[in-house]
């Protein structure tokens, strides 16, 4: 598990971060929960678009360049829809509502500490 922090606004956006870097860890995500608990997260690494097929629940979706840096975010994508990146490297999926809660924007710079 690990953290993500803001470092633009020096605030924490999720406590309990997975990372998900293997090619089967990727692919599976968080398909097959039935939910995702507040401060939690995703990180997916390499990862330039999501799909939302088979999950049961919406989630926020934060897009990161390479350095950490916020390219885009999904705010309350739903179930069976799809998400491109634009132009990230990196998928950060929370729950909904957690990123507006977190205050995360595009340009902000993100970190993950173990």
């Amino acid at each position: 598990m690990a953290r993500v922090l803001n470092q633009t606004k020096n605030t924490v956006v999720a406590e309990d971060v997975t990372l998900a870097t293997s090619m089967w860890s990727r692919f599976w995500g968080l398909m097959g929960r039935k939910n995702l608990p507040d401060g939690g997260g995703l990180l997916i690494d390499p990862c330039s678009s999501i799909h939302m097929f088979f999950m049961r629940f919406p989630l926020d979706v934060v897009f990161l360049d390479d350095e950490g840096r916020v390219k885009k975010v999904v705010s309350g994508i739903k179930p069976w829809r799809a998400a491109l990146g634009g132009g990230g490297k990196k998928a950060l999926e929370l729950a909904a509502g957690a990123a507006a809660k977190a205050n995360v924007e595009t340009g902000d710079e993100l970190a993950v500490v173990d």
